[in-house]
């Protein structure tokens, strides 16, 4: 009898002990992320596409295509950074050259963190609209029941998802001022002089596109102020975590003797770090290719935001002249004459570029970041017309590897 009586015990310990632990996913292969803020843990990464997503029956010639552009480009033109491109689950093609920092030390890997500056904006977008389908904020929201005394009610945070808020640009307003002389400027700081000095707006609020940093500087902070936790904190609960983007960061100054720089000069030269490098929102997301392509599969998920959400982040919302380029929410985008959409993002800053572009239709994702800066970081763009038709990719691609001169920027 007191054996049993044992049993007993050690059986509804066992039981409270199970019980207690935090609940698993369902999928044995993915665990459910517990965070207090509004996240992408429902993201399954490993059940987004089908097997049909990533099948490319030219696969052979298309992966020897991107081969040839790698050793023109990157092997041959000496680029220091990482570029990836992926169909579905299978990486069609992946490298990595260069160094992280100065005396060529931190061998540029697939676990290196490089800055991938206005790459970051898609990333501070898809943040803001999680926090929109939790209920916590909403796209047509005044920033100024956000923020107190901000002077201009009518921008709201629907306008600065699609650059259209009209405001002007910080790194223009905060030249030749107190500021500027500062080590470095804060998020907080932006919105403190825009609220005591209150800088003409550059053109009236939601009459047209006008692609300014100053909207995703405030982005940042309506994150902050919603979550009541700090952006870089705030973006690993929300983003980073769930998604398994595990090196991935928000760049403070805790980081400065740590992170990969940028230089100039193909690499000989270090580009130094100026007041404005700690602001963030707009730029200072440092990631790798393999993280950005993980962002990239939960983009392409069901479950990543509600269907009448995701719906508006990729329509064009620039429509003021009749063109090619447009912008959605987070996202720039080509509309071409054959009714063809390429989805995409560039970014620059300082000695950092990078490209991410994300097709909706044939499920292709690609990601390249240099650290020593070069325009031809951005003709990666171009391969994205080996996979849909996009004729004037396709003619970016053929004059590359003819060595023909180009104008491609940020």
């Amino acid at each position: 009898m007191k054996k049993f009586r044992v049993l007993c015990l050690l059986g509804l310990s066992l039981c409270f002990t199970a019980c207690n632990k935090e609940p698993k996913s369902t999928d044995s292969d993915e665990e459910v992320y517990v965070s207090k803020l509004p996240n992408y843990g429902n993201v399954k990464l490993k059940k987004v596409f089908t097997n049909q997503d990533s099948k490319l029956e030219n696969r052979a010639a298309i992966v020897s295509d991107i081969q040839a552009y790698y050793d023109k480009v990157w092997e041959k033109g000496n680029l220091s950074g990482g570029i990836l491109v992926a169909k579905g689950n299978d990486i069609l093609f992946e490298a990595y050259r260069g160094f992280g920092r100065e005396g060529q030390t931190m061998p540029i890997t697939k676990d290196v963190a490089l800055h991938v500056a206005s790459v970051s904006k898609p990333i501070t977008a898809m943040a803001v609209m999680k926090l929109v389908e939790a209920g916590k904020v909403q796209l047509n929201q005044s920033l100024a029941t956000i923020f107190p005394k901000f002077p201009y009610p009518e921008v709201t945070v629907e306008m600065l998802l699609k650059q259209r808020s009209g405001l002007p640009k910080y790194e223009n307003f905060l030249h030749n001022t107190e500021l500027a002389k500062q080590t470095f400027v804060t998020n907080q700081q932006i919105l403190d002089y825009i609220i005591q000095h209150k800088p003409g707006l550059a053109r009236n609020p939601d009459t047209g596109f006008m692609y300014c940093n100053t909207n995703y500087a405030l982005l940042a902070l309506v994150v902050e102020k919603v979550t009541q936790t700090p952006f870089p904190e705030a973006m690993q609960e929300m983003v980073f975590k769930p998604l398994k983007m595990k090196n991935t960061y928000i760049f403070q100054e805790k980081d400065i003797l740590t992170a990969s720089q940028s230089f100039l000069n193909m690499g000989k030269k270090l580009h130094p770090l100026d007041y404005l490098d700690l602001v963030y929102g707009d730029k200072n997301v440092y990631t790798t290719p393999r993280d950005l392509y993980n962002f990239s599969k939960a983009l392409y998920s069901k479950d990543f935001l509600k269907p009448e959400l995701m719906k508006l982040v990729f329509e064009p919302y620039s429509n003021e002249k009749p063109g090619v380029n447009n912008y959605g929410i987070g996202f720039r985008m080509k509309l071409f004459n054959n009714g063809t959409k390429l989805t995409y993002h560039n970014g620059w800053w300082h000695g950092s570029n990078s490209v991410f572009g994300h097709l909706l239709d044939s499920k292709v994702t690609i990601v390249a970041i240099g650290n020593a800066y070069s325009p031809r970081v951005y003709t990666a763009l171009a391969l994205l017309g080996l996979f849909e038709n996009f004729p004037p990719e396709k003619e970016i691609l053929t004059k590359v590897m003819r060595n023909q001169k180009l104008s491609i920027s940020e």
